[in-house]
This record gives structure tokens, sequence and C-alpha cells, in this order.
């Protein structure tokens, strides 16, 4: 098992000559609840207690949020964005698809082992909760809509076989999130190495053929 611990995810201001306070007292909020929900469920979240290892006033919580699914919604969004840059090789790179799938995987299992804890309150948090559900819906959705695309686009280039794309985008969707939240979601962690073996042969095998598994690379061009 891997020893270490990477440091929770933080909700950094955007870089500016002078930060406002306003940015500051927002970008606390959102990692107190990142700390929070690095060890507890979102169920037990509340505003009193968020804003008490902030440092400031339950009040001011109304002037950012309008309650604690935006603040969800605001870190799901981080979440996102890291994840999108993280498979970004895969779903719009050109040259060998089999190489770019290993690139991705990488930044893929990288992001999840660091911020799975964070990923399982928000799976978790989506079973028990009717309006954080439909927003763990949608984050599941654009992927499933990025993954769909990307593969009819190497269907029309020839090098995936012809199927109905989106079931099988759902279902490699699907796998990898039960897998990353049961390895990388609760302490302590899986080492990220075998996860990311086994999520890129699933997917080369499946997509491009096992011929390709071990090899780490093709003789498939994407242009």
């Amino acid at each position: 098992m891997s020893k270490i611990e990477p440091p929770p995810l933080r909700a950094e201001p955007e870089p500016v000559f002078r930060i406002g306070k306003a940015e500051r007292t927002r970008a606390a909020i959102l990692d107190a609840a990142l700390g929070f929900l690095w060890s507890r469920p979102f169920r037990e979240l509340t505003i009193t207690e968020l804003m008490e290892s902030t440092g400031v006033s339950r009040s001011a919580f109304y002037q950012y949020f309008a309650g604690l699914h935006e603040v969800m919604q605001a870190l799901q969004d981080m979440l996102l964005g890291e994840i999108f840059a993280a498979v970004e090789p895969w779903l719009a790179g050109t040259g060998d698809p089999v190489a770019l799938m290993h690139e991705t995987m990488a930044g893929l299992v990288r992001v999840c082992h660091q911020r799975g804890p964070f990923v399982r309150a928000m799976s978790d948090a989506a079973a028990t909760d009717e309006v954080y559900g439909e927003a763990w819906r949608q984050f599941l959705h654009e992927f499933d809509d990025a993954v769909s695309a990307r593969i009819e686009a190497d269907q029309a280039q020839g090098l995936i076989p012809q199927f109905e794309a989106r079931p099988v985008a759902v279902a490699l969707n699907r796998l990898d999130a039960s897998t990353l939240i049961h390895a990388f979601g609760q302490h302590p962690r899986m080492d990220p190495e075998p996860v990311r073996e086994a999520i890129t042969r699933i997917w080369i095998s499946t997509l491009y053929g096992i011929e390709w598994v071990e090899s780490g690379s093709s003789n498939l061009v994407r242009t």
C-alpha cells in the first residue's frame, strides 16, 4: 500500500495581483468543506460547523453560497476541471491512441488517488440526497458524452470496431468510478499502480484490441 498521503484538494483563489477579501473568504469556506469531507460524510456537514472552522461568522456564509448544495457543486466543478485536464490527452490528442490512453489513465489515477476521499463523499451524498444526486448524475453524464464522442470519432477513422458507443462508454465510466472510489476513497488507500494497470488494460482491450495491452503503444494513428 502507498505510504504517501498527499494533502487534500485546496480551493485556491484565482491568481491575481491583489486578492480581495471576498475571494479569500469564499476559498476559506471551500477549504473548510474539503477538510470536513476528507474524513466525514456530507450528511453530517452543517453550516455552523463549517463556519466555525473558518473563523468567519455563520451569517457570512450566505454572502457566498445559498446553501451547502452550492458548496458541493463548487467543489465538484473544481474536481471536474482536474479530471478533464487529466483525461485530455486521450479525449483530444492526436497520434497513437493507445499511448494516449496510457497517459490519460496515469493522470486520472493520480488525481483520484489524491482526491479519493472527496470523490467518495460526492458519491455517498448522491445516494442519500435528492438534490445532490442530480448534480452527481450530471457529473457522470458529462464524461459519458465526452467518451461517447471520442469513441465515435475513432470509429470513423477505423481505429475502433463498430458498435453502439454510448452503452460502452457508460459501462467503462461506471467501472472506473466504482474501482477508483473503492481503491482510493478510504484510508489506507491502495497502491495506485496496480489500479492504473487494471483499468488501462480494460479500456485498451475493449476499444482497440487485446494485442495492444502489453506494449504500451500501437501502430494505430489518430489524425
